[in-house]
């Protein structure tokens, strides 16, 4: 099975310079980047590694994804974005699971084994709103199978025919939990596997928790109603 590493980048050359050099580019049929417009020198770090940058043409993240799987000549691909945060190596735990016949594959902060950077934390705010619209979706959408937990990681994958079957949208900021909403609805076979967050080593989040929830829950809302 051909399996493709899409990088997601926006200013993280803290991020990639941290990464890349511990990435085995061996274990990926296919590695490239989708940028978002960096400045701060990912794009050039990033090509003198032998990593092919696509400019995206369009913004948002669900823009960048869409874009990302136009680029995409594999069978399946994984997301991931190089911000110092998760394992590198945990890339290359995908490949068992689309052999095995797996759809959809996350890597989850919120399972037994895992850790998500909150959990030191006596309050968590943004690891109890992933949980909670994990619950939610799975009332909503789930009629067998598991349920997948973290709804709001990008950190995942699957395979280019079941995305392209499923029919992910251009709604903003949508595109971690519509891929778990979707696959409930395409009864995608799907899985969880358990990683280590950490603190972003460089750089600011693109992703305001007050602005990203509230358009999570436009989302799940619009889904809901959504044909087809």
């Amino acid at each position: 099975m051909r399996i493709a590493l899409c990088l997601l980048t926006w200013n993280e050359i803290d991020g990639v310079k941290h990464d890349i050099p511990l990435l085995d580019q061996s274990k990926f049929d296919q590695l490239y980047c989708v940028d978002g417009g960096s400045k701060d020198g990912t794009v050039e770090y990033l090509e003198q590694h032998g990593i092919t940058v696509y400019r995206q043409e369009k913004k948002g993240i669900n823009s960048a994804c869409l874009e990302g799987i136009e680029h995409c000549g594999c069978d399946a691909f994984v997301f991931y974005h190089p911000k110092g945060t998760i394992p590198v190596e945990d890339t290359y735990k995908f490949r068992k699971y689309f052999e095995d016949g797996y759809e959809f594959v996350v890597g989850s902060r919120m399972m037994t084994g895992a850790h998500n950077e909150e959990d030191e934390h006596f309050l968590k705010p943004r690891k109890w709103f992933v949980l909670g619209t994990g619950l939610l979706a799975a009332f909503l959408f789930k009629r067998e199978g598991n349920v997948i937990w973290d709804t709001l990681h990008g950190f995942r994958g699957m395979t280019t025919e079941a995305f392209h079957r499923i029919g992910i949208s251009n709604f903003d900021r949508s595109i971690d939990i519509e891929m778990v909403c979707r696959s409930y609805k395409y009864h995608l076979k799907r899985i969880e596997f358990p990683t280590k967050e950490s603190p972003r080593i460089g750089g600011a989040t693109h992703f305001k928790a007050f602005s990203s929830g509230w358009q999570v829950l436009k989302y799940i809302l619009w889904e809901m109603i959504r044909k087809g």
